[in-house]
């Protein structure tokens, strides 16, 4: 849900709200209860937060084990029939 600057036209009391998308923008300043207008801001950068967000948490693990069992199997060998 974002958050929303609002400024008051008759008391220039300015705050954020966080509100849905879907509700309604304020009317009235709660403080004066004057006109609000609702200010376009830039917002914050994302944050990620958790793991899977850098490069060393995708590390890829050693198959040592992996190889050599490659390595142990085989094809059988065809013979030659005369």
């Amino acid at each position: 849900m974002p958050t929303y600057t609002y400024k008051c036209q008759q008391c220039g009391m300015q705050f954020e709200s966080f509100q849905s998308m879907m509700d309604p923008p304020l009317q009235n300043c709660p403080s004066c209860h004057g006109e609000l207008q609702r200010l376009i801001t830039g917002g914050s950068g994302l944050i990620f937060k958790g793991s899977g967000f850098y490069i060393t948490d995708y590390s890829k693990k050693s198959n040592n084990g992996n190889k050599s069992e490659k390595k142990s199997e085989s094809k059988p060998k065809e013979t030659k029939k005369d």
